[in-house]
């Protein structure tokens, strides 16, 4: 078992050494690091313990931190209307559920899983999380702030298409085993850009595998056809022909015209003799038909929302997303993550990841 990070809960002594030290005008990064806690914490409590005094030097309001105000507040956090909360015995499993449902973006489902994963002792269950959230138990925690799930199904209806015909093979002749999610290696692909409001051409390419729901993230200049096969033809690189092969069997596409080129996205750029994968296009107007690339799609948008200059996104910043959205616990997974699952599929061909 891991042993638990470092979300401790804050003692009244260091309460006292926080005040004394943002009196002296200690960093809080410093604060953090004598304690032992991670730098969130110390702005948190901060937070936590804020009040408006009188300056006796200016006669003028200022903020300050009291630590008899901020125990009180935290303690009065953690008790329910009613019996005593369970959580309320667990501090550091509060500390840490919050911080990376605020921070991190977690689901309270995921969150709980990803304690267990960490080494807590996990024992609420997820409506009992969501109960405290809805009681305002946590101090910076509500419904609202929570990640966008359970929104309602949306019902989608297949559009008569307007647009061109697809550049190649249509889903409607992608094999059945694809559909059914049992066989690895099929995969969805989209972009993710700025919106047309902005003027930078940058890009995200996004292909997401059905079966683990690995996400993978390429950072493109732009989107023409020409870029997404380059962007190909460097992931085949990277894999090499053979595995590239056993791991991308297909990638279904919308119809757009980035993904024009079906021949160039289809044919080996080591060996221009074989194929490396089989392209499928959705019908036009049916994001639902890549349904896993279009959810993974909205995670990014947690971290980069619409509107974000992808010219300004780093590909370290880009590959932090990407790790986030692997790591994620999966409901539909078991709450395994996708990085596990992902590895369990490619132990099973004998292959390691690229």
């Amino acid at each position: 078992m891991k042993e638990p990070r470092t979300y401790k809960h804050l003692t009244k002594t260091d309460r006292l050494r926080i005040e004394k030290w943002l009196k002296i005008g200690m960093p809080k990064k410093e604060i953090a690091a004598k304690i032992r806690v991670d730098v969130s914490t110390i702005y948190r409590e901060i937070n936590r313990g804020q009040y408006e005094r009188l300056d006796g030097a200016t006669w003028e309001m200022e903020t300050a931190y009291s630590p008899d105000i901020a125990e009180e507040r935290y303690r009065a956090n953690l008790k329910d209307k009613g019996p005593d909360l369970k959580i309320g015995n667990n501090q550091a499993l509060a500390d840490y559920l919050e911080k990376i449902m605020t921070e991190d973006n977690y689901s309270p489902a995921a969150a709980l899983a990803k304690a267990k994963e960490e080494g807590y002792e996990v024992n609420i269950s997820i409506p009992t999380l969501y109960s405290y959230i809805e009681k305002g138990v946590f101090l910076h925690l509500t419904m609202q702030k929570l990640p966008r799930h359970g929104k309602g199904s949306h019902r989608y209806s297949k559009k008569k298409e307007t647009s061109r015909p697809p550049a190649g093979e249509s889903i409607e002749k992608r094999p059945e085993e694809v559909k059914d999610r049992e066989v690895f290696g099929h995969w969805e692909g989209d972009t993710v850009y700025s919106g047309k409001k902005k003027k930078t051409k940058s890009a995200l390419f996004t292909i997401t595998e059905r079966k683990t729901r690995q996400e993978i993230i390429i950072k493109v200049p732009n989107r023409e056809a020409e870029t997404i096969v380059k962007a190909m033809d460097a992931l085949e690189r990277k894999w090499g022909p053979v595995n590239f092969r056993a791991v991308f069997k297909s990638i279904t596409f919308d119809n757009g015209s980035e993904f024009a080129m079906s021949d160039e996205l289809e044919a080996s750029c080591i060996n221009k003799t074989i194929p490396r994968t089989k392209i499928y296009y959705a019908h036009a107007y049916s994001s639902f038909e890549r349904g896993t690339n279009e959810n993974q799609n909205g995670m990014i948008r947690r971290k980069h929302p619409k509107g974000t200059d992808f010219d300004d996104i780093s590909k370290e910043e880009l590959k932090e997303t990407e790790n986030w959205i692997n790591d994620y616990p999966r409901k539909i997974l078991g709450y395994k993550s996708s990085n596990k699952a992902f590895k369990e599929e490619l132990e099973k061909l004998g292959i390691k990841a690229a």
